[in-house]
């Protein structure tokens, strides 16, 4: 078989060669982070490094990094209404949540159901800043919680102008920067965000490992996993070392090539879009008017199912995803495309095509070579495509 070509970087990137490299070394050293031996010491010190890099990731300071097991913990630990902040001890009342969020925001942590709202998006996915600002006056003190970029669509939140519209309402925000941070710029303080939650394994480190950096002053009163001291009392349990040297090494990684992996796949993204569209003008690019990230597009073809397309492209070597989300083998209809009031019908034939790092020109040609046969060829045995 032909070498694959991987489309799917937004679900999870290869990992860095230089996060196995992390990764090797402390498996071999071993060592307890909390032990004052030298070996304990050792491992300190790796678990410190690796804080540093992931907060220099978005240019916060070490000491606000809390790790987690993910961004699902990462989230879940955020969403809580016993957040305190600049010593105020007063909880948080009401939980406001985009519409277009991660299903583990969806959920509300702690929240209680009735305590939580929903905030509308337009065609495009992006918040509707009038209704936030509406809603907002129905809580004293609110939390809200908006992701920095869809993981379907790219489509990048105007996260600095919601930071401002929520503290002007003594509220406090949460951005989930899982699929933003390492691609476009993602400075907490130039965010205006007061926590935000990352993952390990969509910058090339290793799955099982994520972080929630907290603003300075920000207090988390009720931890989600209660037990002994490490990470300052906010996450118990015995830090995962190696997982974590990894996430490092692959924040510092992704940091510092940044820029020039951001021009160079939204070039290779244009060129994607540009050949798709050539070959099937009627196909939709959802969130195109929008701001996106460089590595992300949404594509749907009327008459074309997802379920189908995504095994025929498999078989020709391509890895892409689908527009909905995946529960337990099933696929389900994407809220995401849902809120944006896209048709069920076209919405349920959404290909996600994601790149990294590691994508070249060559998997380029061949994912467009093969929309050519596999798109037409599907179609033809759909004779009522406009029904």
């Amino acid at each position: 078989m032909s070498e694959r070509a991987y489309f799917d970087w937004n679900a999870t990137a290869p990992l860095r060669a230089v996060a196995r490299d992390a990764m090797v070394e402390a498996l071999a050293e071993g060592g307890n982070a909390s032990s004052v031996h030298a070996e304990g010491r050792a491992a300190r010190g790796r678990l410190e490094k690796a804080r540093a890099q992931v907060a220099a990731l978005v240019g916060a300071d070490a000491k606000s990094v809390i790790f987690t097991s993910g961004a699902t913990e990462a989230n879940a630990l955020a969403l809580t209404p016993a957040l305190e902040a600049g010593g105020r001890k007063a909880p948080r009342d009401r939980l406001f949540v985009s519409a277009v969020e991660h299903p583990s925001v969806l959920a509300g942590g702690r929240f209680a159901p009735e305590q939580i709202d929903t905030l509308p998006v337009d065609a495009n996915g992006l918040v509707d800043l009038d209704a936030l600002t509406a809603m907002l006056a129905k809580a004293e003190r609110p939390l809200v919680s908006v992701l920095l970029a869809n993981n379907e669509t790219g489509v990048i939140q105007p996260i600095r102008v919601i930071a401002d519209i929520v503290h002007a309402a003594n509220g406090l925000l949460h951005v989930d920067a899982v699929q933003g941070a390492g691609r476009i710029p993602c400075d907490m303080a130039a965010l205006g965000a007061d926590l935000l939650s990352l993952s390990s394994h969509k910058l090339g480190g290793p799955q099982g490992a994520g972080a929630l950096v907290r603003r300075s002053d920000i207090h988390m009163a009720d931890p989600l996993i209660r037990g002994g001291g490490q990470e300052r009392g906010y996450r118990a349990g015995t830090e995962n070392v190696p997982a974590l040297a990894g996430f490092g090494a692959a924040a510092e990684a992704a940091r510092t090539a940044r820029e020039g992996d951001s021009v160079r796949m939204a070039a290779l993204r244009d060129r994607l879009e540009d050949g798709i569209t050539a070959a099937t003008p009627e196909a939709v690019i959802f969130g195109a008017a929008a701001p996106r990230l460089p590595n992300t597009s949404l594509v749907a073809v009327p008459g074309l199912k997802a379920e189908t397309a995504l095994i025929a492209f498999d078989l020709k070597g391509i890895a892409l995803s689908s527009g909905s989300a995946c529960s337990s083998g099933k696929v389900q209809a994407s809220h995401v495309l849902a809120a944006m009031g896209v048709e069920p019908a076209l919405a349920s034939g959404a290909l996600r095509i994601s790149l990294g790092w590691e994508t070249a020109e060559t998997d380029v040609e061949k994912l467009l070579t093969a929309w050519n046969t596999v798109v037409s060829t599907l179609l033809k045995r759909q004779p009522n495509i406009a029904a």
